[in-house]
């Protein structure tokens, strides 16, 4: 006979929850901080005490069964009330030391928080510092993420949020290339450039266009969603490309591009589970972010 859910081992409900929503033990064990075996050993675990079968195995992941669907709903419940109960109580610490996890863009991770953390560390060496670099949206909410640094305004429910201003875009290039391409002087110019610009990612294109300009896929001559290789593929002569000011006026080699169009500006906001936002460390870690990152913004 099976064993009641409201008596199991909670961290096999986590696993549960975890491969479920992501697919595979892989993606289940970053997202838990856990190795693949010791969450394929709590799936079986649970599919024992239960007496069913959770999950199909196929070559591209793990599929739930009708009776894993059935069983996700109540799963999720638990994992959210254990989630609550596990900041709440997190959110009762006084000391000012232990680990904070600071979640960010990878670009972000690149170019920025090396230094910023560094003077963190230097500051409060009690404290330890988890930089997640990702372009998804943390779960505060599960504790994937302490304090998440983001370019967009989280939306999450019970979170503490804050603006720090925006960030100026702006168009770069290398000087190799600028010799040897001369500088543009319009956007009109543009169409007789090298662009390095996204793949899959359309979001160049709709700003371009938005301003006006009829940009196409098959302008860029190189194309790249991931933020740091792009810079670097700038960086490399590729062609012009876009970065945040205050990186790419302080890269050797380097030089801005003046434009007769205005370019987006992206914000940048702090956020934090409310539960957690005022226990000693996550508030001493935000307040050094927010010094460290306010001079960035306009």
């Amino acid at each position: 006979m099976g064993t009641p859910l409201s008596n199991l081992d909670w961290s096999l409900v986590q696993s549960f929850v975890a491969v479920a929503e992501t697919g595979s033990l892989s993606a289940a064990a970053r997202r838990l901080n856990a190795s693949q075996p010791t969450l394929g050993r709590h799936i079986r675990t649970l599919e024992d005490q239960l007496g069913v079968e959770l999950f199909r195995r196929q070559a591209r992941g793990f599929e739930l069964t009708e009776r894993g669907q059935d069983l996700l709903a109540p799963a999720r419940t638990m994992a959210a009330a254990m989630a609550d109960l596990s900041l709440r109580a997190a959110g009762q610490e006084t000391r000012l030391e232990g680990d904070v996890r600071i979640a960010c863009s990878v670009f972000m991770a690149h170019h920025v928080m090396p230094g910023i953390i560094a003077e963190i560390r230097r500051l409060e060496p009690n404290i330890q510092i988890d930089l997640l670099p990702s372009d998804q949206s943390e779960n505060l909410l599960f504790r994937e993420a302490d304090i998440a640094v983001r370019m967009y305004r989280p939306e999450q429910l019970d979170m503490v949020t804050r603006h720090l201003g925006d960030i100026t875009l702006g168009m770069f290039g290398a000087r190799s290339y600028l010799d040897r391409k001369g500088m543009p002087q319009t956007g009109e110019d543009l169409r007789h450039h090298d662009v390095v610009g996204y793949d899959a990612n359309d979001d160049i294109l709709r700003e371009m266009r938005a301003m006006g300009i009829p940009a196409t896929r098959d302008w860029f001559a190189v194309r790249c969603d991931n933020q740091t290789a792009y810079w670097e593929l700038v960086r490399a002569a590729c062609g012009l490309g876009f970065c945040q000011t205050h990186i790419g006026r302080n890269t050797p080699g380097m030089q801005e591009v003046p434009l007769d169009f205005p370019l987006p500006s992206l914000p940048i906001w702090l956020t934090a589970h409310e539960a957690l936002r005022h226990t000693p460390r996550i508030s001493r870690i935000w307040a050094l972010l927010e010094d460290a990152l306010t001079p960035l913004v306009s």
